[in-house]
């Protein structure tokens, strides 16, 4: 019994430190959410929180890392960005990983300008290419709080009734 309860404690840890991670860049947000919410589904033995929910939320997670990807190269496309540039956006999300918050929030802005500067493009559409990376990104970011939200009703129903 002791061993179910830390288990369920575990299962809250991760979602809480999942759905931080929705808005924190750093951590893997919504896989973070399933983790927890499939661990708890296995420590009920499925009872309360069924395989179809599991698979459901499962889906829903993986829906929300495609959304936030696409959303980003769509914000980047609209506004013009190269092949560089996209590239760019990419390399400077994950450079920015190492450096907090800020580099989270700057690198895929930095990594598109300097991607279409070295393209060969004025630093005026290398600055509205990196916006439209940015806008891109944040767009995605509420896309995935919104699954996250739909995803913890969704376990919070299966879990009560």
């Amino acid at each position: 019994m002791t061993g179910e309860i830390a288990l369920y404690v575990l299962s809250a840890v991760l979602m809480l430190i999942g759905f931080i991670g929705v808005v924190m860049p750093a951590l893997p947000g919504l896989p973070l959410v399933f983790a927890g919410m499939l661990l708890a589904a296995w420590v009920g033995a499925f009872e309360q929180i069924s395989l179809t929910s599991v698979v459901v939320l499962g889906v829903l997670a993986a829906l929300a890392q495609i959304l936030d990807f696409v959303a980003s190269l769509l914000g980047a496309q609209r506004v013009g960005a190269s092949r560089s540039g996209l590239i760019g956006a990419a390399i400077g999300t994950l450079v920015g990983l190492f450096f907090g918050l800020p580099g989270l929030l700057l690198g895929p802005f930095i990594g598109a300008v300097a991607g279409e500067i070295v393209h060969g493009r004025e630093l005026g559409l290398a600055s509205r290419v990196g916006v439209g990376t940015w806008i891109g990104m944040i767009i995605g970011a509420v896309a995935k709080l919104a699954i996250g939200g739909i995803m913890l009703g969704w376990f919070l129903l299966a879990l009560l009734f």
